[in-house]
């Protein structure tokens, strides 16, 4: 009698897991880029009441083994790491990534996070940050840590087909703080006031792989500057991240080490400007599950 009811509280506990997981994935339905949650099952320990016996040579069968199973335990609680759908915004800060990469970002203490949420804005001084004013990461064409001493290039300086920014191979370190200033100088110095002969931002854009091109202007002149290039990563288990909260991911033991590189590049998507993922959750099928769980 005992045995039978440990085992059932086993099953209820067990339940509990996935109806929590199944609940939250339910309640992050409209989180921007949100990866749901998968739970199974696995049977615990059996008690063998008989052994399993081979046939007998006076001609009487086999027989298998008789065992009585002690419950269930949750084998595992899977992050589904597929795509969800694009949703147009018509916002030039706002980013989707079409495949399997990920933004970096980085809080004050230098801490690096893993997002698929590609809502970005600039502060005051020009910084990409996004929701949580974490600086989003990237490359800048002279790799300087300070913004305030870039000299940004000017894309008619640039070869067709050329990234213009050092993109060194795998090497995380190498991602900068990314900066959309609001004066250069004719030679694309950043300054912090204006003057008659300060180029002032007009507009910028995002293309594709990334690059963030603005145009600038004194009112006689313009100039197009190449301001960086957004940074991508990739994992060889990116269903091993572990969530930190805020749709951010940090990497774990089993995730493997970060690959930086950019988009366009072999395994790391395309960005798609105006657009954010949604979230990947299947109301229909959470639903069911929950009242199957129930």
């Amino acid at each position: 009698m005992l045995r039978s009811m440990y085992a059932g509280v086993s099953g209820m506990r067990s339940l509990q897991t996935k109806m929590d997981v199944i609940s939250n994935n339910i309640a992050n339905v409209n989180t921007t880029g949100f990866k749901s949650g998968r739970v199974r099952f696995q049977d615990m320990l059996s008690q063998t009441v008989a052994n399993a016996q081979g046939p007998m040579e006076n001609g009487l069968g086999g027989i298998n083994p008789q065992q009585i199973g002690l419950g269930v335990k949750v084998g595992s609680i899977d992050t589904i790491m597929t795509g969800g759908a694009l949703q147009p915004t018509n916002r030039n800060l706002d980013f989707a990534i079409e495949g399997e990469g990920f933004f970096t970002v980085r809080d004050a203490a230098g801490t690096k996070y893993y997002t698929r949420d590609g809502a970005f804005y600039t502060d005051y001084e020009g910084n990409l940050v996004n929701a949580s004013g974490l600086r989003v990461m990237g490359y800048v064409p002279d790799g300087e840590e300070d913004p305030l001493g870039r000299t940004f290039i000017e894309t008619s300086e640039i070869d067709e087909g050329e990234p213009g920014v050092e993109l060194p191979e795998d090497d995380e370190d190498n991602l900068r703080r990314l900066t959309i200033p609001l004066y250069l100088d004719e030679g694309g110095t950043v300054l912090e006031e204006a003057d008659e002969e300060t180029f002032e931002l007009q507009e910028f854009n995002i293309d594709g792989t990334g690059r963030i091109i603005g145009v600038y202007s004194n009112g006689t002149e313009s100039k197009t500057f190449l301001l960086g290039q957004l940074g991508m990563v990739k994992f060889n288990n990116p269903s091993g991240l572990e969530k930190a909260g805020n749709n951010n991911y940090v990497a774990s033991n089993n995730s493997g080490a970060p690959e930086a590189g950019i988009a366009g590049g072999k395994g790391y998507g395309y960005i798609r400007q105006g657009f954010l993922e949604m979230s990947n959750v299947d109301l229909a099928n959470e639903f069911t599950e929950m009242i199957v769980t129930s």
